[in-house]
């Protein structure tokens, strides 16, 4: 397996940010995911409720203890949603929605994916599972709160974040394999829609280090730099790699792709 941990990486260093800017890299627009397609279904579904809502009124004339039993079902129906399921029935089903309607939605996250697990692989951390869909994940989890993505062979990197000691080279590599995701989608479209989770996840990494803001930043730009550079120079093998994902492709037949690209 050549490919496995054999990433070129950029130097470990401070970046400024005109430094990324030199390499093509606006980092505002890759840090910041917009996650339009599902804010935009979201405020679509909460209009047509609210006119439906809106005609059962003058339509069947309810009295008024129906209508407050109609909206606190509703209002209870979501709370129960965040506090047991952090949200994830909401999540599935404009996943689903979004899936059914957007072939852009679906192919960028397909290259989501295909990112992180790439990055992961020429990293030298290796993936045992992925997901293309929030149902997806609900079926193989059989849990709500899992979404789509990649699962990997790190219980090193676990044990490390167990005893609170995590390594340069570990944080490197979590750092990179987290941001790989919206950096593929800034590579592929110019700025990211998906990934705010990965982002708030590396975040909350950073944080639970006590890293300062400074050392943050310097962190973070440094595994963007990184992250780009390898997607840009396999930007081709993500792209076999989401179709043969999205194919439902086992594991080894991704690695046996990647391992072929190298070629």
């Amino acid at each position: 397996l050549r490919g496995y941990g054999a990433a070129r990486l950029v130097p470990r260093r401070d970046y400024a940010l005109s430094e990324l800017k030199l390499n093509g890299i606006e980092a505002e627009k890759l840090l910041s995911p917009t996650e339009s397609t599902i804010s935009g279904l979201r405020d679509v579904l909460g209009r047509v409720a609210l006119v439906s809502v809106g005609a059962w009124v003058l339509s069947s004339h309810p009295s008024g203890a129906q209508v407050t039993g109609v909206l606190a079902t509703a209002a209870a129906a979501i709370a129960i949603d965040q506090v047991t399921f952090a949200g994830g029935m909401e999540a599935l089903a404009l996943d689903t929605l979004a899936q059914a309607t957007s072939k852009t939605y679906v192919a960028r996250l397909r290259l989501h994916e295909a990112a992180h697990f790439l990055v992961a692989y020429l990293m030298g951390i290796l993936p045992k599972g992925y997901t293309l869909s929030s149902l997806d994940a609900y079926k193989e989890y059989g849990a709500l709160n899992v979404q789509a993505g990649c699962a990997f062979c790190d219980g090193a990197f676990q044990a490390e974040v167990a005893k609170g000691k995590i390594t340069s080279g570990s944080l490197g590599r979590f750092s990179c394999v987290a941001l790989a995701g919206i950096g593929m989608e800034y590579v592929a479209y110019g700025f990211a829609e998906g990934g705010v989770a990965d982002v708030r996840q590396l975040d909350g990494m950073l944080r639970a280090l006590a890293f300062s803001q400074k050392k943050s930043d310097s962190e973070v730009r440094w595994a963007v730099l990184n992250t780009i550079s390898i997607l840009r120079r396999h930007e081709g093998t993500v792209r076999k790699l989401s179709e043969r994902m999205a194919a439902g492709a086992s594991v080894g037949e991704c690695i046996r792709l990647i391992e072929d690209s190298l070629d």
